[in-house]
């Protein structure tokens, strides 16, 4: 397959071959591709960890970044289409979560081979309202409190004026793809869902991880791991070893109940 320059900018860590199993992996708010800088090494041979640059950050940081998932998932498939094809499989965390599913809403509405999985952590299922503290428009102050509430972001940023100032129009941005979004109704999707949370989650609680299960039509899986919204920074090793199995062998994972 060739590989153009516009969607080679979305996969800074290669361009993967498309006859091995593929894993696309989408950041949370704020985050980029290097949140998944180590998961090839847990994931070991047999699959490629893709992780997916939106634009706004790291080498794209001239780029705009997105302030709502529609935009998103257009350009993401003009420039990577191509890529989803074969045995893959989608994950997302958070505003990645969001993403990830309307990409699969879009890859079936498109008639496009599909997903042989879609993985979710960390964020309510889209039916439901919406019910938090919007955060794209809080003042500074405020919107550093809730950050700190959450975790995620390094103490060095919260505290530092000037760093605080760069990193915050791409933060605005990404919480607004989440918090501008409307749910439209369109049938659970063909193939199985797992979603993934963490026990004290102030941003996602098992019941709303649990809901995702409305959008799979197909086997539905949940695991809740000890932790809050960043669970997956402590348990990426058994998150990837779930996901590797499903992918490539359907149905063998463990994915119901909760983690130890």
């Amino acid at each position: 397959m060739t590989t153009t320059p516009r969607a080679a900018r979305w996969l800074p860590f290669g361009t993967p071959n498309p006859a091995a199993p593929r894993l696309f992996c989408f950041p949370h708010a704020g985050a980029s591709a290097a949140a998944f800088g180590g998961w090839q090494r847990l994931a070991g041979d047999g699959i490629a960890v893709c992780p997916v640059q939106p634009p706004g950050r790291a080498e794209r940081y001239r780029e705009p970044a997105y302030r709502d998932v529609g935009a998103f998932v257009d350009d993401l498939l003009g420039d990577l289409g191509p890529q989803f094809t074969g045995r893959y499989a989608l994950f997302g965390h958070s505003m990645g979560a969001l993403v990830a599913f309307e990409l699969a809403l879009r890859l079936r509405a498109d008639g496009a081979v599909p997903p042989a999985h879609l993985f979710v952590s960390g964020r309510p299922a889209p039916h439901l309202p919406e019910t938090r503290t919007q955060l794209r428009d809080l003042p500074v102050d405020r919107l550093v409190h809730e950050l700190r509430r959450i975790g995620g972001t390094p103490d060095m940023v919260l505290g530092d004026p000037e760093l605080l100032e760069a990193f915050l129009p791409l933060l605005r941005a990404d919480f607004s793809v989440n918090e501008t979004y409307r749910y439209r109704p369109t049938g659970p999707l063909p193939f199985p869902l797992t979603a993934f949370g963490g026990e004290r989650d102030p941003r996602a609680d098992e019941p709303e991880v649990r809901a995702w299960a409305a959008h799979t039509g197909a086997r539905f899986g949940c695991r809740i791991f000890p932790g809050g919204h960043f669970f997956t920074e402590t348990h990426a090793a058994e998150l990837v070893g779930i996901m590797r199995a499903e992918l490539l062998s359907p149905g063998s994972a463990s994915t119901g109940g909760r983690a130890a």
